[in-house]
């Protein structure tokens, strides 16, 4: 009776032993990580995920740049990108032609800016518009034209900028110092609406 008693428990041991290995399920999967190699969080806690722009990787530490920093690194220009002001300051061309080409330009601006009318402020925040700086990322004037100086404005043949003012939002009266690179000077070359467009005066 023992012996039979000691036979069943050992079957009925066997049989449980069976069911937990048939029932029991796959082992869990160890998700597998998708940063590339060598991308580890930072000692702060923070992830590699926090990489600069333009494929920096994350011991970059560098920020998003701001539209300034986008602006004064933006590639040189195709001139058939910039049909308009692509002759601008030519070295065969004049300052008419150059004054001209900037009231191509408005027109054009505001043609794509109706409600708008021209842009405003000083030289740089107009040539800023210009340049593509505005609501639509619309750039009539590439950033890296040769007539942009350093300080991100727009300037004549002699290197000195353009004073705009914006007579409304439809009539922009432009104005170049003239060879002598001095204002309010016998040489000034203007475009005004009122005038016609081209002509000379103090």
């Amino acid at each position: 009776m023992t012996t039979r008693r000691a036979a069943l428990a050992a079957l009925l041991l066997l049989a449980t032993f069976a069911l937990y290995y048939l029932n029991r399920g796959a082992p869990p999967q160890t998700p597998r990580s998708t940063e590339p190699a060598g991308d580890t969080g930072s000692a702060d806690g923070k992830t590699a995920d926090s990489r600069a722009v333009g494929g920096g990787t994350s011991a970059d530490k560098r920020s998003v740049p701001s539209e300034s920093a986008q602006f004064a690194a933006s590639p040189a220009y195709n001139p058939a990108d910039f049909p308009i002001a692509a002759p601008l300051n030519a070295p065969d061309s004049t300052i008419q032609r150059d004054l001209d080409i900037l009231n191509q330009v408005f027109e054009a601006w505001r043609s794509n800016f109706p409600r708008e009318g021209n842009p405003v402020g000083e030289n740089r925040d107009i040539t800023r518009a210009l340049a593509g700086e505005n609501r639509i990322r619309f750039a009539l004037i590439p950033p890296k034209h040769p007539a942009i100086n350093a300080s991100g404005e727009l300037c004549d043949r002699w290197g000195i900028p353009f004073r705009f003012h914006q007579i409304s939002g439809e009539e922009m009266e432009i104005r170049s110092a003239g060879p002598d690179r001095r204002f309010a000077t016998e040489d000034d070359a203007l475009w005004t609406p009122a005038a016609g467009g081209f002509q000379k005066t103090p």
